[in-house]
């Protein structure tokens, strides 16, 4: 999971998760706007092949502000180096908080005087492993980057084993059934981080995109087939990406996009990735 909050000083006191629909058009234009694009991604710790990964963290469209990229179970070779490569063209790298093998990396538009270091500040965080009762695998690690009055916090999550989010009441066949005839808006009822969100117990304020996308866990790897392993495990939407803006009277959140990308098959998960374009109300620097 990836979680994103400009931060600042109000406090809201919502319960539950806002689920927010995607606005297609991008029309933010000021230089005082941000257009963010986040990706979150469980590797399963498989090597992907460049294409792959230049699919991830490429846009057709256009040259976010921001590239946002999460990633967990990420393999022992260096994946920042051809992440670099992916990039050249267009990002630099602005920021990095790594533990092991759940990662996270910042990049910003590499001819832009945006992001100097007169105006950017970043430093990054992380906490888990449960004092190395299960290693340093699981747990957060979280980048902090003010930019012109905009403090944001993104944090990757990787929860483990029973702390992690699957769909609660139904059979795995029941639910590939609905998957498999486009039908599965109808298990977002049975989505336990929706469930525990309703109860007050998680992310209150927090908003995220509608899940117009297929559970995006589990795959077998090198296909786009849930699992046939023995466990067959009921598909669930573990992948997740949540955003909160703490002072709605100053900075204003459009989400753009929130979707799976199926095409990827190099891991038992899908990446997902997110369009999200911040804008300063009443901007007076």
């Amino acid at each position: 999971m990836v979680y994103m909050y400009p931060n600042s000083t109000a406090n809201q006191d919502h319960e539950g998760i806002k689920t927010v629909g995607a606005d297609n058009l991008c029309d933010f234009s000021s230089s005082s706007d941000l257009c963010i694009c986040i990706v979150t991604w469980n590797m399963n710790g498989q090597v992907m092949c460049y294409e792959d990964l230049a699919e991830i963290v490429g846009s057709r469209s256009r040259k976010f502000d921001l590239l946002v990229i999460g990633l967990q179970e990420v393999p022992r070779n260096n994946i920042l180096q051809p992440l670099q490569a992916a990039l050249v063209e267009t990002h630099i790298l602005l920021g990095k908080s790594i533990m092991q093998s759940l990662q996270l990396y910042v990049f910003g538009p590499k001819k832009s005087d945006l992001f100097s270091k007169e105006l950017l500040q970043v430093d990054n965080h992380s906490i888990g492993g449960f004092g190395g009762l299960i290693g340093r695998k699981k747990g957060a690690v979280a980048i902090r980057i003010n930019y012109k009055g905009i403090r944001m916090v993104f944090i990757s999550c990787h929860l483990s084993g029973d702390l992690n989010y699957r769909l609660q009441g139904i059979d795995t066949h029941p639910a590939r059934n609905l998957i498999h005839q486009d039908l599965h808006r109808m298990l977002i009822s049975k989505d336990q981080l929706l469930q525990e969100a309703e109860r007050g117990h998680i992310f209150n304020g927090y908003c995220e995109g509608t899940l117009t996308f297929k559970p995006t866990y589990k795959y077998n790897v090198g296909s786009s087939k849930y699992d046939t392993s023995y466990k067959v495990r009921v598909p669930s939407w573990t992948d997740r990406i949540l955003f909160k803006i703490e002072d709605m009277e100053k900075i204003n959140a459009n989400l753009h996009s929130y979707e799976s990308m199926d095409e990827i098959t190099s891991s038992d998960h899908k990446p997902v990735k997110a369009h999200i374009c911040l804008k300063l109300i009443n901007n007076k620097q």
